[in-house]
């Protein structure tokens, strides 16, 4: 049986490399020659890249096996997510893998900056003591403006405050409250730029955030100030000539608009202490970032929801929702199953103690589950809703923490072009979270789900079950389990079964014609469902 390909265009560690070996074909090519990548994505099934691999339209398009693209880093620019996303493929990466390491390089070049540390070295190398030039300032006392409450801003906030510094931030999507709990006080871009006497910048690289301190922001700071960009190029410009007027008394960068970037006005001044991006380069960060993305390789061939997708809804997944996916994903077949084609609405609720975490995945889970086996292209989390729209399927979400009778309850209920609704209902039960079928079209069970099921609606009489039986014991199935729910006696009835081998076409329809059932649905989830 064909192994995945796992083609690895860049370094990954070898503690990543570790744990993708034993189940995949590796396959490694030179990301930044283009013509070679091109062709050696034909038949991949996963790729991971650092920084130097850009993936395009034109890779995607080249790569029609391609589930996943894994960045082993925190920055995506070099992947284009929305062309991977019309495609179908998971971008994930690393976002925590290089955050402590982020915060501490940060740090370093303050106190580099601070104390003139590089330039005093410098110095010294070539024979001179020269102590009286190199005089510094401490960060007691002083006022901090981080530009940029995220995970690293947030590690470097902490940090400074051991050094008996007053943090002010910036961050207009973080509340204040947050803001204090961190120990910081948000204040507007302007007021920041006028009361700081350091600035550390750890925004994320957007459009907003561009040229976000210019020339103008850059004539409102303190002439003492000194400004730290180990987050992104490009966000601090008209820096060389703030310097040159001396309204900057200092700088100290890691990134830059363009990279490599070996000659810069920058480098002209003796105020500027630079590094060539080495915010992530320590070995504990490129270690973690081959491995957070190895395992998030592995669980999206595996077909499972990956945390760290950039291009799924869904966010971080609750340990309380997590057990619930499988059950989502099967309900989503087996009402593709029992209606025998998509609906026009599909409404999908969560009922119980897992509606007190974001169970939004729940819904890409049921979508996953309900399109697998209805359309020829391989269904993900992240085309599973671009599918719905494309096919006129209008889906909702409810919630409600009542549920009368389960712990937990996720229903799919449909409406069906011709007006007829068709449910499914499952739950989760006991420690072990063992999956459970309780409600099929309004009758009451509870069945585990199998490889192979078999639904029929028909009139409540002696002697169906036995004739069920018959039939099955003449095809040579097997029943595991069977259950029969009904509204009242000599009512409407459902037979559910659970059997050992698949039900073909002709046995469902002879057991259909032999009960009188008006409807008979078989459902089979053995066979390999397309990954996400």
């Amino acid at each position: 049986m064909r192994r995945p390909v796992v083609l690895i265009a860049e370094e990954l560690s070898p503690a990543g490399l570790a744990l993708l070996e034993p189940d995949f074909e590796l396959r490694r090519v030179d990301g930044a020659d283009r013509a070679a990548l091109v062709a050696a994505v034909a038949d991949a099934d996963a790729l991971i890249v650092r920084s130097a691999t850009t993936v395009d339209a034109a890779v995607l398009a080249a790569a029609p096996r391609l589930r996943v693209v894994a960045r082993a880093g925190v920055g995506l620019d070099n992947v284009d997510v929305e062309a991977a996303t019309r495609a179908g493929v998971m971008v994930v990466n690393a976002p925590t893998s290089n955050i402590v390491t982020a915060a501490e390089h940060a740090i370093a070049l303050l106190l580099g900056t601070a104390r003139n540390v590089p330039q005093a070295h410098a110095a010294l190398q070539r024979g001179e003591w020269r102590r009286a030039a190199y005089t510094g300032v401490e960060l007691q006392d002083k006022t901090m403006g981080i530009l940029g409450l995220g995970r690293i801003g947030v590690l470097v906030a902490q940090r400074l405050a051991a050094f008996g510094m007053q943090v002010i931030a910036f961050d207009p999507y973080v509340q204040a409250a947050r803001a204090a709990q961190l120990g910081a006080r948000l204040v507007p871009l302007d007021e920041l730029l006028r009361a700081s006497d350091f600035i550390s910048v750890h925004l994320p690289k957007t459009p907003e955030t561009i040229g976000l301190i210019g020339d103008r922001e850059l004539r409102l700071v303190k002439p003492s100030v000194r400004i730290v960009n180990a987050a992104r190029g490009g966000i601090v410009n008209a820096l060389d000539l703030a310097l040159k007027e001396r309204r900057v008394a200092g700088a100290a960068l890691d990134v830059f608009g363009t990279e490599p970037c070996t000659d810069s006005p920058l480098f002209q001044h003796d105020n500027v202490v630079v590094t060539p991006h080495l915010g992530a380069s320590t070995h504990e960060a490129q270690e973690k970032a081959g491995t957070q993305v190895a395992r998030s390789v592995r669980l999206a061939l595996a077909g499972e929801f990956v945390p760290d997708a950039v291009n799924v809804r869904g966010g971080v997944v609750a340990e309380d929702v997590k057990p619930a996916l499988p059950l989502a994903e099967k309900l989503g077949r087996i009402f593709t199953a029992l209606a025998g084609g998509l609906p026009v609405r599909l409404e999908v609720e969560a009922r119980g103690e897992i509606t007190r975490h974001d169970v939004k995945v729940l819904e890409l889970a049921a979508l996953k589950g309900a399109f697998t086996d209805v359309v020829e292209e391989a269904v993900t989390y992240v085309n599973a809703p671009l599918l719905s729209r494309a096919r006129g399927v209008e889906v909702t979400l409810t919630t409600s923490e009542e549920s009368p009778d389960w712990r937990n309850l996720l229903t799919l209920r449909g409406t069906m072009a011709d007006g007829a609704t068709v449910s499914v209902s499952g739950t989760l039960s006991g420690p072990r979270h063992v999956e459970r079928i309780v409600e099929v079209n309004g009758y009451v069970m509870e069945i585990a789900p199998a490889a192979h099921m078999g639904f029929f609606t028909y009139t409540d009489r002696p002697g169906m079950v036995g004739v069920v039986g018959r039939l099955l014991g003449d095809a040579g199935v097997n029943i595991a389990g069977m259950q029969v729910g009904r509204h009242e006696k000599g009512g409407r009835a459902l037979i559910a079964l659970t059997v050992d081998s698949a039900l073909t076409p002709d046995l469902v329809d002879a057991i259909t014609e032999e009960i009188g059932a008006d409807q008979g649905r078989r459902v089979d989830l053995d066979h390999e469902a397309r990954p996400a």
